[in-house]
C-alpha cells in the first residue's frame, strides 16, 4: 500500500516562505508524476502545482512565480516551496500521486499565513 507522507507545515507571515515535503513510500517513485494540492474549508480541492516523472513542472496561475515544486527521486521526496506568501495560501495542503487508476493522498498539513 503506497502511502505519503506530508510535512512542513505551519503559520507564517505574510511574505514568508516555506517548504513543503512529501515523503512516498514503496519503489519506483522516479516513474510517476506527483502533485501539490490545496483545500479551503467549503471550497474544492484544487491543484496547485505539478511535475512529471521528467521534472516536466506546471502551476496554477495563482502561484507562479511564487512556488516551485521539485523532486529528489533517491529521497523518494517531492517538495514545494513557497515563497511570498499570502494570506490566500491559507489551506491544508495535500501531496498526490496515482497509481495505475487510483489516486493516492497524504494526510495533508496545515499551511496558515497570518501576521
Amino acid at each position: 500500500q503506497v502511502q505519503l507522507v506530508e510535512s512542513g507545515g505551519g503559520l507564517v507571515q505574510p511574505g514568508g516562505s516555506l517548504r513543503l515535503s512529501c515523503a512516498k513510500s514503496g519503489t519506483f517513485f522516479s516513474r510517476y508524476a506527483m502533485g501539490w494540492y490545496r483545500q479551503v474549508p467549503g471550497k474544492q480541492r484544487e491543484l496547485v502545482a505539478a511535475i512529471s516523472s521528467d521534472s516536466t513542472t506546471n502551476y496554477a496561475d495563482s502561484v507562479k512565480g511564487r512556488f516551485n515544486i521539485s523532486r529528489d527521486n533517491a529521497k523518494k521526496t517531492v517538495y514545494l516551496q513557497k515563497n511570498s506568501l499570502k494570506p490566500g495560501d491559507t489551506a491544508v495542503y495535500y501531496c498526490s500521486t496515482r497509481i495505475g487508476t487510483i489516486d493516492c493522498w497524504g494526510q495533508g498539513t496545515q499551511v496558515t499565513v497570518s501576521s
